[in-house]
């Protein structure tokens, strides 16, 4: 830790030299809610683009170049920051539309610091997983990138922000792709979304290379064993779920009213809204109403909970639901607040009879000022932490088979990942065979062109060179591929490079090690 400690303060001094005296986001933002809207073009990048917004900057790697560099010593790297972490004031303000993540992984790699990227923001996390041959100017160009989206200064970010390398950032994706470093242990929803992740990673446009692939794939591997193999989601709950519980938990407390006798409202009608139905349903709801900007959406709510009475509006009825709802959930993707202290007062809401409001979205829909409003009680994502408390204690066995399942997963892909430290002795190894090969052949041919033989039998002679030199080198080649274990692969390369001079030229003089 004081090592991940010291590298993160080194890069955050680099981002602060590079950009002026002190470091200050080149991003200037009026307000959080101004910054959540800047749409595609504030992150789309030009793979051939050399400067941006004044700044020279190297063109973007093809996926040729990143495949390449995979075998030069590449090494993980994770920073961001979580529910664990950071309050959600700040995470809202880097929170990235899944549509988008592929342009923010091109806009991280566009400086050639970073040489893979790959972006994750869900309303708990926002995760940069990343490649890069040098650590320190890697996390000076990621933190750059953090400040300027976020408009918050160097000195908030470190506050907030967590950076992992090597194995450490290996297990900590392990983890979240296993729901263990999820709010709720064992949530699934982390899952599909670490899948999308990857899925968004190896497409066209995505800036995933080969190392961060097959990392992120294994984590999703990962994920999916620890659901089939282990116990740790039967009878798990969601963010969905939680809220219900906290708005059940707290109702008679906040309303005077017992839960089955509140009257309920939703606004948004997506995934997070089916699943608060689902869990309503669950403790006898009869009915409901959601609000939303179109029809379709609520109308196929209506068809997949035909028990549930279902009551739609759009947005321009807004206040009128919420004036006459006691408990009011927002689960809209609104960038900006869909209830404030300003439109509640302004709705002749304020200091009227008791209502709860149960944000469960990020970037939020309910303003902080809510809670300032007389019989009004607010309450956001974070305050389900205390609701799932008593769920991870519930799951403590559970989280050590998942771990078990993890670390076999890690294990697998730092393997891989160590072998592809072997190319460079593999190439060297052929192509000190093949030299070898030449000058022998061309001696050979000197002395046979006395033999007048023909093209076909000169080219059969360099066949028989080059079938010797591959059946000689087959053993070895395939010995050190398949050697397992890091410290296997490691002595093997030894022993490869000591038996046939690897480090020496063909006169015999010793090379330069390759400093990367």
């Amino acid at each position: 830790m004081k090592f991940q400690s010291a590298l993160l303060a080194a890069a955050l001094a680099v981002a602060s030299m590079e950009s002026g005296q002190s470091f200050t986001p080149s991003l200037s933002l009026k307000s959080t809610r101004q910054h959540t809207t800047l749409g595609k073009s504030s992150l789309n990048m030009v793979a051939t683009t050399e400067v941006v917004n004044g700044d020279s900057i190297r063109p973007r790697r093809t996926r040729e170049e990143r495949l390449e560099a995979a075998s030069k010593g590449l090494q993980v790297h994770c920073v961001g920051l979580s529910i664990h972490h950071a309050e959600v004031e700040v995470r809202e303000k880097l929170a990235i539309p899944e549509a988008m993540w592929n342009a923010a992984s091109m806009e991280i790699c566009a400086s050639g610091d970073v040489t893979e990227a790959a972006v994750l923001s869900t309303c708990n996390r926002f995760e940069v997983y990343y490649a890069a041959p040098n650590a320190r100017t890697a996390m000076a160009a990621v933190t750059k990138y953090l400040a300027d989206r976020s408009g918050l200064p160097v000195s908030a970010l470190r506050k907030n922000l967590f950076m992992l390398s090597g194995d450490d950032a290996v297990w900590h994706l392990m983890r979240v792709a296993g729901g263990l470093d999820s709010l709720i242990v064992g949530e699934g929803q982390i899952l599909s979304q670490v899948r999308q992740c990857h899925l968004h990673s190896i497409e066209e446009d995505g800036s995933g290379g080969k190392v961060l692939s097959r990392l992120l794939n294994n984590a999703v591997a990962a994920g999916k064993r620890v659901r089939s193999e282990t116990a740790i989601s039967k009878g798990s709950v969601s963010i969905s779920s939680a809220a219900v519980e906290l708005s059940e938990m707290l109702s008679q407390k906040d309303l005077n009213l017992p839960f089955s006798e509140a009257r309920l409202a939703v606004v948004g009608a997506g995934k997070m809204t089916r699943l608060l139905i689902t869990h309503l349903a669950s403790r006898g709801l009869e009915k409901i109403a959601i609000v939303n900007r179109s029809l379709g959406r609520p109308q196929e709510l209506q068809e997949q909970f035909p028990d549930v009475d279902i009551e739609v509006k759009l947005m321009d009825d807004l206040w009128d639901v919420v004036g006459r709802s006691d408990i009011v959930y927002t689960a809209t993707s609104s960038v900006d607040y869909v209830i404030d202290e300003q439109k509640l007062e302004e709705n002749g809401l304020a200091a009227g009879r008791p209502l709860m409001l149960v944000d469960i979205s990020v970037p939020r829909n309910v303003g902080e000022d809510c809670k300032k409003v007389q019989n009004v009680a607010a309450y956001n994502v974070d305050d389900l932490k205390a609701v799932v408390a008593k769920n991870t204690a519930m799951r403590q066995r559970e989280m050590v088979e998942a771990t078990n399942l993890l670390k076999e997963e890690a294990t697998s892909f730092s393997a891989w990942r160590e072998s592809l430290s072997a190319i460079p002795t593999i190439n060297q190894l052929q192509e000190r065979a093949n030299q070898f090969r030449e000058e022998e052949l061309d001696k050979c041919t000197r002395k046979l062109s006395n033999a007048n033989l023909s093209e076909r039998e000169l080219e059969a002679v360099e066949r028989l060179s080059r079938g010797i030199v591959n059946k000689l080198l087959h053993g070895p080649m395939a010995h050190l591929r398949k050697t397992e274990t890091i410290e296997g692969k490691q002595t093997t390369l030894k022993e490869l490079n000591a038996m046939f001079r690897l480090e020496e030229d063909a006169n015999g003089r010793g090379r330069r090690p390759n400093r990367r």
